[in-house]
């Protein structure tokens, strides 16, 4: 936006009245204030639901046109070995792994790191990633359905390279989710990383009370 002199001039208003408005419109989280680059309009922010396992196509569906950049897809002979611990493999097991970079009516959302099994994983590289949810896809190959998944959500600010890709400004706030997919049977199929834009996605639930554990 123009700067509150500039504002003031074409509306035909008063400095302080402007500097209202903009305070207004910023406590509606309407507008940001960006040190170096001005006041400027904020992005409209989805609700993604952490209640039910859904991949993110699944999540947004009605809210525009999800794409994925498959930026690695190939096996691996070594796995982290935090990666190997949450799969419940050798560490030379071996993977397939794979970052996509998801995008939302063309902006950058988030940026995804998955590790799968092999017997799941290479089938999974003959499949169209571009347009497609993985959450979908590893139903199809293993014939069964996914069945629960655990997660924890950090809250970091981005680095140089993971800010780039995602069009931010190094040092903007992002969550990082990580989540492990198990199938329906209990085996541990999709270990991930996911770096989520903090302005473009707010992260719900609805929380349930449920009997009040009694002291021991």
């Amino acid at each position: 936006l123009p700067d509150e002199r500039t504002l003031a001039t074409q509306l035909g208003a008063s400095r302080n009245a402007i500097r209202e408005a903009l305070g207004l419109l910023r406590a509606e989280g309407l507008i940001t204030r960006r040190r170096g680059v001005g006041t400027v309009v904020a992005q409209q922010r989805y609700g993604h639901s952490l209640d039910r396992l859904a991949g993110l196509a699944e999540t947004l569906l009605g809210r525009g046109t999800i794409t994925n950049e498959v930026r690695a897809a190939h096996p691996v002979a070594d796995m982290p070995d935090a990666v190997a611990r949450r799969l419940e493999l050798p560490r030379d097991a071996g993977a397939v792994y794979l970052e996509r970079l998801r995008r939302l009516d063309g902006e950058p959302l988030s940026l995804d790191a998955t590790y799968l099994p092999l017997d799941i994983g290479r089938p999974l590289l003959e499949c169209e990633l571009t347009d497609q949810d993985v959450f979908v896809l590893l139903e199809r190959i293993s014939g069964q359905p996914l069945g629960r998944a655990d997660l924890a959500v950090h809250a970091m600010t981005a680095g140089a390279d993971t800010a780039a890709l995602l069009g931010i400004p190094a040092g903007a706030a992002v969550f990082a989710i990580d989540r492990l997919t198990r199938l329906a049977d209990g085996r541990p199929v999709d270990a991930e990383t996911v770096h989520i834009r903090a302005d473009r996605l707010v992260l719900q639930a609805t929380l349930h009370r449920g009997a009040v554990p009694s002291a021991p």
